[in-house]
């Protein structure tokens, strides 16, 4: 239905002004700073629209601030005082609904970023066990002339030279 060069211009939208409302009462500038951040890779993001390492950068900083976001939210919300000013309840909300969006959002960048021909494996190094058998050839399929009863394991022979 959409592109998702358009969907990432509303992803940035979005978050930026949810963002600018969540700063509105409480949060530190901390969260300010890192959302803010990760924005303007996002702004580089759709201005190279060939640009692996934009996106990639967006949706890595999108996953950081998920989690600096719970963070600041735990920390900062005000949970004990009995009456919570209108303002600061909004704020909350709109830091609240930013992060529960960005989620929904790194789901679409990463789509974004295999459009755009990245192919994100993550390799710890561990062995893996792969069903991929193209490599491997057949025992029954090998060649007739390499192998004969005298010589099961293909093992190099000399030839005899002729003297002329």
């Amino acid at each position: 239905c959409f592109s998702l060069s358009f969907v990432l211009k509303a992803i940035v939208l979005v978050h930026w002004l949810l963002t600018v409302w969540a700063c509105m009462a409480w949060l530190p500038h901390s969260y300010a700073w890192g959302n803010f951040t990760v924005l303007a890779i996002g702004v580089w993001a759709i201005a190279h629209r060939d640009s692996i390492d934009a996106v990639l950068m967006f949706l890595l900083g999108t996953v950081v601030t998920i989690l600096t976001d719970i963070v600041h939210i735990a920390i900062y919300y005000p949970a004990r005082d009995p009456v919570i000013p209108d303002v600061l309840r909004f704020s909350a909300g709109m830091a609240i609904l930013n992060l529960l969006l960005k989620p929904a959002s790194c789901f679409f960048v990463y789509q974004m970023y295999k459009e755009r021909g990245g192919d994100y494996n993550v390799n710890f190094g561990f062995p893996t066990v792969s069903r991929n058998r193209d490599a491997y050839q057949s025992i029954d399929q090998q060649d007739q002339e390499s192998t004969s009863p005298a010589n099961p394991f293909n093992q190099a022979q000399d030839k005899p030279t002729r003297a002329y």
